[in-house]
């Protein structure tokens, strides 16, 4: 039996169940298959289940998402975070009504055309929704093949070779769709980066990391180290207890959001009354760690950028994970 065959046969028993894909070829839609990979991005499938559905209900077509507003699209990514994808996800399906007349090309170079739309997208969805032969590689993927092929060099320094293994195993796939997520599966469920379950794998017998006892080494993958910072969120209310906020305005990963304003050089916006608390806000990006700290003060004269909002009303404006944190630390 061939190691796609074997694949296959251990996802047919033990392949998840999530309600972005179906077993045995293509799922009918496109649409929600789209969605799925652009929450997954960066996002683990077990918070991404909660707002796949909310999200589906709230926009069940690409119509649905391309005539509503960015803000609300936005109100619902809440959580998520990387609010780009949400933006782009936002624009994508407009140029999908407006050029496509709401249906997704079925061929990877049309879908890599399209707003937000990647190599790793356009994979996906050629794979899920049309069931095209095409490799879909990611993190499980790259785990699963280099500890199969006893790859122990910096996975980015063979980043081509990864990708040419997962289509040469992707051509003898019984089912392109069903490869694609036993791939995943396999490396989320029993090929995982700590301790993993060699001793329930298909692949065990065929496998240079068992053999060698090496699956601890590999994948060898350098994390880069995160810069810290240090900074100030501004906590101002008015004597009602409203809060100000403003929308932000710079392109950046939280562009469109709303805010506390902030910054991280350490200044007050202007001489008032500024009581520092000693509250910190501490919150984790890819590339950096991000720490602020609440000063509060009292007017009745918002910032040129702000506008005050009671606290009963906050809900109803999309903020960041971050920006959530410092809102409960000054509430």
């Amino acid at each position: 039996m061939s190691i796609a065959e074997k694949i296959q046969k251990w996802y047919e028993k033990n392949g998840r169940d999530l309600p972005w894909r179906v077993k045995g070829g293509a799922h009918p839609s496109a649409y929600r298959v789209w969605i799925s990979e652009i929450m997954l991005q960066q996002t683990t499938v077990a918070t991404v289940l909660s707002y796949f559905d909310r999200f589906l209900k709230r926009f069940p077509t690409i119509e649905a998402l391309a005539a509503a507003p960015l803000a609300d699209v936005l109100l619902l990514w809440q959580g998520l975070g990387y609010y780009t994808r949400a933006r782009k996800l936002h624009e994508c399906a407009r140029v999908l009504v407006e050029r496509h007349g709401g249906v997704f090309p079925a061929d990877r170079k049309s879908l890599r055309a399209l707003p937000g739309i990647g190599d790793y997208t356009s994979a996906s969805i050629a794979a899920f929704a049309f069931n095209l032969p095409e490799a879909v590689v990611d993190g499980n993927v790259i785990r699963v093949l280099t500890r199969l092929n006893g790859r122990d060099e910096p996975v980015a320094s063979i980043g081509n070779e990864i990708d040419d293994a997962a289509a040469a195993l992707m051509k003898s796939a019984p089912c392109p769709a069903d490869h694609a997520s036993a791939m995943m599966d396999l490396g989320a469920t029993v090929c995982t980066p700590k301790s993993p379950k060699c001793l329930l794998c298909p692949l065990q017998s065929d496998c240079r990391a068992f053999r060698d006892g090496t699956t601890d080494k590999i994948p060898n993958i350098s994390k880069p180290k995160r810069d810290k910072r240090k900074g100030f969120a501004f906590a101002v209310k008015n004597a009602a207890g409203a809060l100000m906020i403003r929308k932000r305005t710079e392109k950046g990963l939280l562009h469109g959001l709303y805010e506390l304003p902030w910054n991280t050089d350490g200044s007050l916006p202007f001489d008032a009354d500024w009581r520092k608390t000693d509250i910190a806000v501490r919150h984790v990006f890819t590339h950096f760690d991000l720490t602020l700290e609440i000063v509060r003060l009292t007017t009745e004269t918002p910032f040129a950028d702000g506008f005050f909002v009671r606290r009963e009303d906050l809900e109803n404006y999309p903020f960041s994970t971050m920006m959530k944190k410092v809102l409960k630390a000054s509430l």
